[in-house]
């Protein structure tokens, strides 16, 4: 390999040398016979045959000798302006390319035309940032992933292995098999919001836009929560305008209602408060999701839209944090925003504000 990268150099090097004799002796021929031209005609003088063949001569090493100069200066130059840069950005790109998002072009300094290679390395810095970032996310979603799904499935093969015990009660078969079931289905809705997430961050989605009624459409996805929110003895307190026309995704946003009705009722305590509100604005529709549960942290609260983020471990078991990121991901398509204020022992408050058209 260094023999042929040396047996490179060399063959470039004499191209060079050629390049830089054919010009310097195109010039100096040019100029020597418009000189030659000049003392003829002008003064009168005559050369011999001998002293033109002496002439010739040394024009010939004078072009061999500048030819080799500029060739030597045009070396040294494209090492250090051209090669060197090139050099790190290439050894860069070989770390890159062997799984190393760290590497970095350095800053260009002290050389002419740094300004252009300086933006190269810019950019290339930029990409291995954005790489990082990616290959990061790759890996967390991998063992995430690889978590949630690991749970239900020892959940499955331990209760599985439990049923198989001879002496069971009717009670302890049914208690098994219901433990089963569930693992399932948690299982089932990991896979399921997996693959619809990807299918939403990928843009395989397309809004089906129709108007309806959005009040409508909440309280309907409300009701589906009153067998929970009656077991905990859950209060439920609505504030909504009637007759609230949008135009959007009827489907894309019950998934965002929906999502956000089962966190407010899975985080409030027995006895506790959740509330609902619909507001209007000339051009915006503002829904509003409150309740009086744990609450968290400001550092909980920014990573709360993040896959697989689970702020209050206690809850776990009954979600795969996908659901939050789905909702994030549902108001962006539709152009809209989606906030949460919260404090800790006190609850939290989601705002979903949408554009009616």
């Amino acid at each position: 390999m260094k023999r042929d990268s040396g047996m490179k150099s060399i063959l470039q090097s004499m191209n060079h040398y050629l390049i830089f004799f054919v010009i310097i002796a195109f010039v100096i021929t040019c100029c020597i016979m418009l000189f030659v031209s000049i003392l003829q005609n002008t003064i009168g003088i005559r050369f011999t045959e001998d002293q033109i063949s002496a002439a010739a001569k040394l024009t010939f090493l004078n072009v061999l000798g500048f030819s080799a100069v500029f060739t030597l200066i045009d070396s040294i130059r494209r090492r250090f302006i051209i090669t060197r840069p090139i050099r790190r950005i290439i050894e860069a790109a070989e770390k890159m390319s062997a799984g190393d998002f760290t590497a970095r072009v350095p800053e260009t300094r002290g050389i002419i035309g740094e300004d252009m290679f300086n933006q190269i390395g810019d950019c290339f810095n930029k990409m291995a940032e954005e790489l990082s970032g990616v290959e990061t996310l790759r890996t967390d979603f991998v063992a995430n992933v690889s978590h949630e799904l690991k749970t239900p499935l020892a959940i499955m093969q331990n209760y599985g292995t439990m049923l198989q015990a001879p002496d069971l009660t009717e009670e302890q078969r049914l208690e098994y098999a219901k433990a089963i079931t569930d693992a399932c289905r948690r299982l089932a809705n990991l896979i399921t919001n997996i693959l619809k997430l990807n299918k939403l961050e990928n843009q395989q989605i397309y809004p089906a836009l129709t108007e309806y009624d959005l009040s409508e459409q909440i309280c309907e996805c409300l009701l589906q929560f009153e067998e929970a929110w009656e077991r905990k003895n859950i209060a439920i307190e609505t504030d909504m305008e009637d007759g609230v026309m949008i135009t959007s995704d009827a489907e894309l946003l019950s998934h965002v209602w929906n999502n956000l009705f089962s966190n407010a009722i899975k985080f409030t305590e027995p006895g506790g408060t959740v509330s609902v509100s619909l507001k209007t604005t000339e051009h915006h529709l503002i829904v509003k999701v409150s309740d009086t549960g744990c609450g968290m942290s400001p550092e909980i609260g920014a990573h709360i839209f993040d896959k697989f983020y689970q702020g209050d471990i206690s809850h776990s078991t009954q979600g795969n944090g996908l659901g939050l990121a789905l909702v994030k991901r549902v108001v962006d398509i539709m152009h809209g925003e989606i906030s949460v204020e919260s404090a800790v022992g006190k609850g939290s408050a989601f705002t979903v504000k949408l554009r009616r058209k």
